[in-house]
């Protein structure tokens, strides 16, 4: 970029505008009108003073294209962010590249020391860098394991947030790199151990600068497919480096986001990307996926017909000794002759009549004897039996028993009643006598 001379004002200055046009131009942005704009030329010059008053700084970033011509004097490169799309061009003197402690080539992971410069005539900015240094795998395993005990620490491992994996799933999302042996393994393996599965493939780059947002992107419409059963993200083995966008933070929240359950199969058994950690299951291999995904139908076959072979012995087991209770059941007396439960009972009703009847006998021969004595007694006790030894009631007219001579008068009618008939008189003359004492009266009774 040209630098203007201090003593002389450059032609695209505000104050060269101010001295060629017909109005003084605003000193500042917010001071700009319809009436009163900036033109370009000093927009961009405002920005490359600003630019230029930054300070040096260390940035970081993954090489992506680099361009070294032979016998160039300069070297240029483009530095892509990890977890984004967004990227800068970067140009330094080529000993600076050539002198770097360890060769760098497309991929690698850098830290470059640069001053961001703003070109006024193409309008971009770029960083022009004095020092740069390759990101080691162990400071790049450093970074992963911070990252790790901060995603941890927000609670995206724990084991309560895993959704268990469905049975049989009809369809299953995968996302795997472009005609890829990862998959190959799922989806021949799967088809191989239950054939009516269905895949809804994603191919995408599995490493490099687009691994981060495709593989993102393309979880996010497997998500959103409501065929989708399970998603599926595998990838074969490789080194640190090409694992590195499963470690990736952006990808691990999108991967966390996920509602349907999630299979991760990264890599080889040993490898532990963090998408091994937030995903529903970890399976070693594409091909340990293709085996968890789905049931064997072999096996289940076997299975069904153990789990019926079981059934029936159970239920024959069963049946056996059902019919052996019931034959101990039926081997029983009352069951056997099942009259001698009504002969028992007819005994005892007998035996029971025979005791009521002699109950009843007894009670009535006592009733008898009891009946006579009272009747002897009525019949000593009785007024007739006096009537028979010669007594005779007298009675008046109107009924009542004459007891005293005085009781009557001369001429009344009597009534006299003696052992067998009666008597009608009339009083002739009435002699009262003397009344005997009660001691005489009771021998003469």
């Amino acid at each position: 970029m040209q630098q203007s001379s201090p003593t002389t004002p450059r032609a695209d200055a505000p104050g060269a505008a101010a001295a060629t046009g017909p109005a003084e131009l605003p000193a500042r942005a917010n001071e700009t009108t319809a009436e009163r704009p900036w033109p370009v030329r000093l927009l961009s010059v405002k920005i490359a003073d600003y630019v230029a008053k930054m300070s040096p700084l260390w940035v970081e970033g993954q090489v992506v294209q680099l361009n070294r011509r032979p016998g160039a004097n300069v070297a240029f490169l483009t530095l892509r962010d990890t977890d984004t799309d967004m990227s800068l061009p970067v140009s330094m003197p080529a000993g600076v590249l050539s002198g770097a402690a360890t060769p760098l080539a497309e991929g690698a992971h850098v830290v470059v020391h640069a001053r961001p410069t703003f070109w006024t005539k193409r309008g971009t900015l770029q960083l022009n860098a004095d020092e740069i240094r390759a990101v080691g795998v162990g400071e790049l395993l450093a970074r992963i394991e911070h990252l790790k005990r901060v995603l941890a620490a927000e609670g995206l491992f724990d084991a309560d947030r895993r959704v268990p994996l469905p049975f049989l799933p009809r369809v299953v999302g995968l996302v795997c790199g472009r005609e890829s042996k990862a998959e190959h393994d799922v989806v021949v393996n799967a088809r191989a151990r239950w054939p009516q599965v269905e895949f809804v493939i994603r191919e995408v780059a599995v490493q490099g600068a687009g691994a981060v947002p495709q593989v993102s992107r393309a979880i996010a419409e497997l998500d959103a497919d409501p065929r989708v059963e399970v998603v599926v993200v595998a990838r074969g083995g490789g080194s640190v480096e090409d694992l590195l966008p499963f470690s990736n933070e952006a990808l691990v929240r999108a991967a966390a986001a996920c509602r349907t359950p999630l299979v991760s199969a990264i890599g080889h058994e040993t490898d532990t990307p963090l998408l091994d950690l937030v995903a529903d299951y970890r399976a070693s291999t594409p091909t340990d996926a293709a085996k968890r995904i789905v049931p064997d139908v072999g096996e289940e076959r076997a299975r069904v017909a153990q789990a019926r072979s079981r059934i029936r012995s159970a239920v024959e087991h069963r049946v056996a000794r059902e019919a052996a209770n019931l034959e101990q059941v039926r081997s029983r007396p009352v069951l056997a002759r099942p009259q001698t439960m009504v002969d028992t009972r007819e005994a005892e009703v007998v035996r029971a009549r025979d005791h009521a009847r002699r109950s009843l006998d007894h009670a009535l021969a006592g009733a008898v004897t009891s009946t006579r004595a009272l009747a002897a007694q009525v019949r000593a006790l009785s007024p007739a039996a006096t009537l028979d030894r010669g007594y005779a009631v007298v009675q008046t007219s109107d009924g009542r028993v004459v007891r005293e001579a005085t009781e009557v008068a001369a001429k009344d009618s009597l009534r006299i009643r003696v052992s067998r008939g009666e008597l009608m008189a009339t009083v002739l003359a009435v002699a009262p006598g003397r009344r005997r004492p009660a001691a005489e009266a009771g021998e003469d009774a």
